[in-house]
């Protein structure tokens, strides 16, 4: 254990809602007599399997340097009683468990959350329920809305929806809760619902803001990067700091000294220098940036007109119109939507998908020009449009034809009664070296990231009076004082990995030449079993699929099967679940088809499916 200021304490203990429910909590205190803040991370994860590796890594090193860290199961999760929440239920308990833990004897009163993900989402909601005693939060890569540009999320939707059932599904462990754990199972797989249906049916949600003085970071390849940047973009309200870094979707360990930071200025009143950081701190080309305010007045709006400084080729000079009809697998090449690090998260080369794009390009570019913000597209469609699906991507295309992914948007339309219409692209941090020349991909589909249009027919665009807006930053040198260095924090327990020995490959493209058909599957690198070191022992697999025609948008098809087994070999405890996510689409709707099996010692305990016809159009 590395030598911190403080001695730490590790317990674990139930907080009690006003309800009876007990939530499952562990805490980890500095050994003082002095009242001391609180740093809650509260999470549908479970803390005894799923998250212990990271929680034993991170939370001790938070108490040893003057703050309580909690981990808190929320209810029907993990070890915690009850059955699980809404999303508005999950924030109210939280609320509860920040109020419980404020009136410790041993807490001075404050409280800080921490949240990643679905749990940075919740974190944001819970800090607006409870600002009296929340003084601070530090949210990740915060869940955003299962539409993009009023399309549905195909890629990652269905596979997050079928992983958080079957987490939801997994029992409590006897360990901690004794001989009352199938009794808790049994009602909590019978509570259980998709969540899939009610994301989607959800109405667009408002721009987010911080209730409380905020830390936010995320990639610059996470969806999150724009959250992050909008709560940096908010000219009133508590201090928000934000950081873009060069990271997969989680909590980097280099951000957890400027935690810390945060916590230390807000919970206890150490001036660390905290604020005096700008409000976005950007990872680019290799080197870290700050800009103060944001929107930053070092950043100004260039215009590329599609018929000059963008050109695309093959165009009659007749015809004013170009017209966009692409091939369904245009986008197979899209990567991750959300990116964990993995080697196939990443988008390769860009050109096949260029080749069944059209693309405007510029002339090569003679200085290096450097990208900051969200760019935006607007685009004057053909009056006659129908219902379309419009995907850009900016890419920068090297001397020798690579061509890299720099961003990318969607839009989903009616027939249109304007035909002037904006494609908002995803926040960018790049620089395009001298020689390199930009380029403007747009298709009619982006499949398996979006689901495909009803109608293959594409559209049709005016490129003289179309353009693109990318935001480009004045010159910047690097700033030393803004580098990020990770912290010496505990070794993590041991806990033993066994690889399948039939292990898919991370992912694999199949193109059916004579059905014209290109199936896409994937696998995690993370499968596999692990050994615990208190003895539980856990096997996961998870396998997505993506099938569709080349020239039959309906026929798009998206699966994933997820398996769980927990055991327990000393206790002759032996627990599987089976879930399944099969969506299909129509012209009006997206049908989904879920399946439930929970098993114990191999045989079968509870069997459930559900089914879901889910309006294609935004709520």
């Amino acid at each position: 254990m590395p030598s911190y200021p403080y001695r730490t304490t590790r317990e674990d203990l139930r907080v009690p809602l006003p309800d009876g429910t007990e939530l499952f909590a562990r805490l980890w205190r500095p050994v003082t007599e002095e009242p001391v803040p609180v740093v809650l991370e509260y999470s549908t994860g479970r803390l005894t399997d799923w998250t212990a590796t990271d929680d034993a890594r991170r939370h001790p090193w938070i108490a040893g340097h003057g703050h309580a860290a909690v981990r808190v199961d929320a209810r029907g999760h993990g070890n915690s009683g009850g059955v699980p929440p809404t999303a508005d239920g999950l924030a109210g308990d939280g609320a509860e468990v920040v109020r419980w833990l404020a009136a410790r004897p041993w807490c001075s009163g404050r409280v800080g959350l921490l949240g990643t993900g679905a749990a940075g989402e919740t974190a944001l909601r819970l800090a607006a329920l409870a600002p009296d005693a929340v003084h601070a939060a530090v949210v990740v890569c915060p869940d955003g809305p299962h539409r993009l540009g009023g399309a549905v999320l195909a890629s990652g939707g269905h596979t997050r929806a079928t992983d958080r059932l079957a987490d939801a599904a997994r029992p409590p462990d006897p360990r901690y809760v004794g001989d009352a754990w199938r009794a808790m199972w049994l009602a909590r797989l019978d509570a259980l619902e998709p969540p899939l249906a009610d994301w989607l049916a959800a109405a667009p949600a408002p721009a987010p803001v911080a209730a409380v003085p905020t830390l936010a970071a995320a990639g610059w390849s996470d969806p999150s990067a724009a959250t992050v940047l909008a709560l940096a973009a908010a000219t009133t309200g508590p201090a928000v700091r934000a950081v873009l870094g060069p990271w997969p979707h989680g909590l980097p360990d280099e951000l957890l000294p400027e935690a810390l930071r945060w916590y230390d200025h807000w919970l206890r009143d150490i001036d660390a220098g905290a604020l005096a950081a700008p409000a976005v701190r950007s990872w680019r080309a290799g080197r870290w940036t700050g800009d103060d305010p944001w929107p930053s007045p070092g950043v100004r709006e260039v215009h590329y007109g599609l018929d000059g400084p963008l050109r695309t080729a093959g165009t009659a000079s007749e015809d004013r119109w170009v017209h966009v009809r692409s091939p369904q697998h245009t986008g197979l090449d899209a990567g991750a939507h959300v990116p964990l690090g993995r080697p196939a998260d990443q988008p390769p080369d860009q050109r096949e998908d260029d080749g069944r794009s059209v693309c405007f390009d510029s002339r090569p570019l003679p200085e290096p020009l450097d990208l900051l913000g969200s760019p935006s597209l607007t685009l004057h469609l053909h009056p006659a449009a129908g219902p379309a699906l419009i995907a850009a991507r900016l890419c920068a295309v090297a001397p020798d034809g690579t061509s890299t992914l720099l961003t990318r948007g969607v839009r989903a339309l009616a027939a249109p009664s304007d035909t002037d219409t904006t494609v908002d692209l995803a926040p960018t941090g790049a620089t395009v070296p001298t020689g390199h020349h930009l380029r403007l991909a747009l298709s009619s589909t982006y499949w398996p990231w979006i689901w495909p249009g009803p109608e293959p027919a594409g559209f049709a665009l005016d490129p003289s009076r179309s353009a693109l807006t990318v935001p480009v930053r004045r010159p910047a040198a690097p700033t030393d004082d803004l580098t990020f260095r990770s912290p010496t924090l505990p070794l993590p327990p041991p806990l033993h990995l066994t690889e399948p020995l039939t292990a898919h490959p991370e992912r694999v493209t199949v193109h059916d030449i004579g059905r014209r058909e290109w199936r896409t599957e994937l696998s995690p690198t993370t499968d596999g079993t692990r050994t615990h070191p208190d003895g539980l022992v856990r096997t996961e697999q998870t396998v997505t699929a993506y099938r569709v025609l080349t020239a039959t948008p309906l026929s798009a098809r998206a699966r994933t099967d997820r398996t769980v087994r927990l055991e327990r070999p000393a206790l002759g405890w032996d627990t599987t679940v089976h879930t399944r996510t099969e969506l299909r689409c129509d012209p009006t709707h997206l049908t989904a088809h879920t399946q439930l099996r929970a098993e114990e010692a191999g045989n079968t305990v509870f069997t459930r499916e559900w089914r879901h016809r889910i309006p294609r159009g935004a709520p």
